[in-house]
């Protein structure tokens, strides 16, 4: 897949977010969206993957050569952020076959094999609104990661996660780099240290707003 931002802008009422950002990204390339907290790495990331509106520029998506229209883009897309929520009703092998209603996994992984991957043999029937914050995500990452599609946005990809789950999360998605394009947005560096590509998300801030002069 590749990804073509021309010209890009988001904004939110008065207020650019970024501005001006013409970029490419490839398949078989990974890329981390860098910056402070709050500087619009998330709000990026979100653009790129549809949930959010740009507000100016184009943003083109080619799968093979061919252009693929962007409300059909999210079949190739697997995200996982902070801000996204899993069914907490459902059961941990509910939930991957939920998921996989949707989205199929990788190398036609099966859902125990995925669950064993995930190190989460012993709450394969135990409720997800019963995980600890550290299962949840590495339930999120997992899902992502072993999705077959040829897109992969990580947004905070560690968040919650103790030394031996993010050693694992640098493992899985060492293991699953082929032939994707993949986009982390992080100040962490142990979260994109994998990554060919940086993108600096301030070099896209727009100047500040002035205020207009006080009438004499």
């Amino acid at each position: 897949m590749q990804i073509n931002l021309s010209n890009l802008g988001k904004r939110y009422n008065y207020e650019w977010i970024f501005r001006n950002l013409t970029y490419t990204l490839e398949s078989g390339t990974s890329y981390a969206i860098l910056g402070h907290n709050g500087s619009g790495k998330s709000t990026l990331l979100t653009v790129i993957a549809g949930h959010n509106l740009h507000s100016e520029g184009e943003i083109t998506y080619l799968l093979d050569g061919k252009a693929v229209a962007p409300d059909k883009a999210y079949r190739e897309l697997s995200l996982t952020a902070p801000y996204l929520e899993l069914v907490e009703e459902l059961t941990l092998l509910e939930m991957i076959a939920f998921h996989t209603r949707f989205k199929p996994l990788r190398n036609n992984l099966s859902h125990e094999e995925l669950v064993e991957r995930m190190g989460l043999q012993k709450s394969r029937n135990k409720y997800v609104k019963d995980f600890s914050s550290g299962m949840k995500q590495r339930l999120k990452l997992g899902l992502a990661i072993y999705s077959d599609t040829k897109l992969l946005v990580l947004d905070e990809p560690t968040t919650n996660l103790d030394q031996e789950g993010v050693s694992w999360y640098q493992e899985h998605v060492a293991a699953n780099k082929e032939g994707r394009l993949i986009i982390v947005g992080s100040n962490i560096v142990h979260e994109y240290s994998f990554c060919d590509q940086h993108l600096y998300i301030t070099d896209y801030h727009a100047p500040a707003r002035q205020p207009k002069p006080a009438r004499q």
